[in-house]
């Protein structure tokens, strides 16, 4: 296999994992498929500067990371939705609980400081270990875990979760999963 279609097809290994981080990151699906597909041409452009053997996946979420920060800067001077007027007219709320659940996730999440959100979802929802966020963040290692903590601590208090309660299904839904065990 030559370094170029080995290259491409890391590129399409990535993009799920890109696209999730896009969205996390701007909470637009649009805005998303826009940071990975700049990502994407950006890494094709500079596949000669890539180094073989490199962690590939950190080094196109750091691209996709300054791209978001670099539209992020030129999109301070475009007027938004401050009040959320078209934006609730498009919302459509889930029919299940989980969607409900992934629902005030997602305003949780965006109701923290952008640090710590970037924190956690690299390192809990990406997979990424504390040492791999770190250096996408170009930040120190204690710096990533102490943002991790905080996140983790601040979703508690704005998801109403306490701490020491059993967290999981509610009882009805356990009394099912426990019959069906038992079946």
């Amino acid at each position: 296999m030559t370094r170029s279609t080995e290259f491409r097809e890391q590129l399409v290994a990535a993009i799920p994992g890109l696209r999730a981080f896009g969205l996390s990151l701007t909470a637009r699906g649009d805005r998303a498929d826009d940071l990975v597909q700049e990502t994407l041409m950006k890494a094709w452009k500079h596949y000669d500067s890539f180094e073989p053997g490199t962690n590939m996946k950190a080094w196109l979420y750091t691209i996709l990371r300054n791209e978001f920060y670099t539209q992020l800067r030129k999109r301070k001077r475009e007027v938004e939705d401050a009040d959320d007027v078209h934006s609730s007219r498009v919302a459509v709320h889930g029919e299940q609980e989980g969607h409900l659940d992934m629902a005030d996730l997602r305003i949780a999440l965006a109701n923290l400081p952008e640090d710590q959100r970037e924190a956690i979802i690299l390192v809990g929802a990406s997979g990424f270990s504390y040492e791999e966020a770190a250096e996408i963040c170009k930040v120190a290692v204690g710096t990533i875990k102490s943002r991790v903590n905080r996140a983790r601590a601040r979703l508690a208090v704005l998801m109403n979760i306490d701490p020491d309660e059993k967290f999981g299904p509610d009882a009805p839904v356990e009394a099912v999963l426990s019959n069906t065990h038992r079946s």
